[in-house]
């Protein structure tokens, strides 16, 4: 008897031991992931150790790397940062929101359109909020011109969709609000005047408070817009860092141009700003290269800041049922095709590192490089994928979970990312004036022959784009499998005709698309 009670007793303490292990199970997979968007300003694909360059020195980034899926065709929809960050956050085209510097295009978000954007949905779905960064756009109760204006509206208008904050429209010393304003680490964060720290240092202390403060029976989502690698005077940067690289010499790119590029484009030479600034910054080896160490060191402090993060969400217990996305807004020229700035469509500006690591799955094992091509207008209906939660029809881009965990049929996914630029830098000088006054203004440079806007397209071979409103009309093709420096234009050549015919009816296709829905 005594045996068999015994035996009763271990067998009742394993079987509810393995049910409860059961229900466990079930319940975890029940459980939101936690989700963070980390985007840098103005950084080039390559500049970092795991597309390339090992020269840059991003060790924490190269780590996460090693164990998440590396995309090598992410492409932006659009260069520029405004629109750019508008259509992460609502999953929408710059020419179906209108978001943007210039007119006709230079509306501020609506806060109609702000609720459909990712957070809004996540935070309306139970999940704490928080933004922390340059925020580079406006919403306003209604969609209104211009952009930019003097009144950002944050309080208004995002708080009620972040429960932390800590934004501004450039800089973190001009205008900045934060939220709550009774957090007391937040105030000394970004105290005025504090010593030995920079803007990247104090975005990164402000995401560690974040994950500080989190709920831990609450799901959240932290999305992170670094100011860095965007302007580099020293007030930007954190100088012990800059040492590291001020004896360093970085390896030139096949299509870097010393002095002036005269096989661009007439109408780009004349009126984009990227070719006088490249005169100005980056058409000397020596200017080239004061450039990119000032890049590199801005690139090294964000690489920090992520490393911290991912060791706080370890003493946290949460790195394993969190999603961490990186990316950029757009690249940078840095003297390629004899450029500076973005906006235009080749790589340099348009390419864009994305790495998505997912604590529930991560492993070495399990990481890999990825060839779908991918838009940013992609990361707001993947990021409610990751949460579980519906796409609404208003979001264009495509959810890429699938792509992720390898269950995608890829003779359905896309054959080509479409791309756009809407920038003209005659039009935002003359911002400030009337809106009647830009919009002929916008006009009658269009008759000029002065515009350079643009539109096409990236397949997984071939690059296309024309500027649209030039007569007539200027078409770029570039083979990019025998020529990924895009230095060869194919337009003329009659072995690439139908390849032309083909990619120009799909840009105009895919434009329509987005314009209709």
């Amino acid at each position: 008897m005594r045996a068999y009670l015994m035996f009763f007793t271990v067998f009742s303490i394993l079987f509810f031991a393995s049910c409860s292990k059961s229900k466990e199970k079930v319940a975890s997979k029940n459980i939101k992931p936690n989700i963070i968007f980390l985007m840098t300003d103005d950084q080039r694909w390559d500049n970092m150790g795991c597309y390339g360059k090992p020269e840059f020195n991003t060790p924490n980034i190269d780590k996460l790397a090693s164990e998440s899926v590396v995309f090598d065709k992410a492409f932006q929809a659009v260069a520029i940062c405004m629109p750019s960050r508008v259509t992460m956050m609502t999953g929408r085209y710059n020419s179906n929101h209108r978001v943007g510097f210039v007119a006709p295009d230079n509306f501020t978000l609506s806060q109609d359109d702000f609720s459909r954007s990712y957070p809004s949905i996540l935070k309306n779905e139970g999940y704490r909020t928080g933004f922390i960064g340059k925020v580079g756009f406006t919403v306003s109760k209604k969609a209104q011109r211009p952009s930019t204006p003097k009144e950002h509206f944050y309080k208004e208008n995002l708080f009620n969709t972040f429960d932390f904050f800590a934004g501004s429209e450039t800089t973190d010393t001009k205008g900045l609000v934060t939220w709550p304003e009774s957090d007391p680490e937040l105030q000394r964060i970004f105290k005025p005047g504090r010593q030995n720290s920079t803007r990247t240092l104090r975005t990164g202390e402000a995401m560690l408070r974040f994950v500080d403060t989190q709920p831990k029976d609450q799901p959240f989502c932290l999305s992170i817009s670094f100011y860095a690698v965007k302007h580099d005077n020293n007030s930007h940067m954190y100088m012990p860092h800059h040492d590291l690289f001020k004896n360093n010499t970085f390896s030139v790119p096949e299509n870097w141009v010393e002095g002036a590029n005269e096989e661009l484009p007439k109408v780009v030479k004349e009126n984009a700003r990227g070719y006088y600034l490249h005169k100005q910054r980056s058409s000397t080896s020596a200017k080239h290269q004061k450039l990119v160490r000032r890049f590199a060191t801005q690139g090294y402090t964000v690489d920090e800041q992520v490393g911290f993060l991912v060791e706080k969400l370890k003493e946290k217990d949460l790195l394993k049922n969190t999603i961490i996305i990186y990316t950029s807004d757009n690249g940078r020229f840095q003297g390629s095709h004899g450029l500076f700035d973005k906006c235009l469509l080749y790589e340099e500006s348009v390419k864009a590192p994305l790495i998505v690591y997912d604590g529930r799955v991560a492993s070495k094992e399990n990481a890999r490089r990825e060839n779908a091509l991918i838009s940013s207008v992609d990361m707001a209906p993947t990021i409610l994928s990751f949460a579980g939660i519906k796409v609404p029809k208003s979001m264009q881009g495509k959810d890429i979970s699938k792509v992720l965990n390898q269950t995608q049929n890829m003779d359905n996914w896309r054959d080509a990312v479409f791309m756009e630029d809407l920038f003209l830098v005659d039009i935002f000088k003359q911002r400030g004036k009337p809106e009647e006054v830009v919009l002929e203004a916008n006009k009658e440079l269009i008759a000029k022959n002065k515009s350079y806007r643009s539109h096409g397209v990236r397949t997984d071979r071939y690059k296309y784009f024309v500027y649209y409103e030039h007569n007539p009309k200027i078409e770029e093709l570039y083979d990019l499998e025998n020529d990924p420096y895009e230095q060869k234009n194919l337009v003329n050549d009659i072995e690439y005709i139908n390849v032309l015919k083909k990619l120009r009816n799909r840009t105009e296709e895919l434009y329509q698309d987005i314009l209709l829905k």
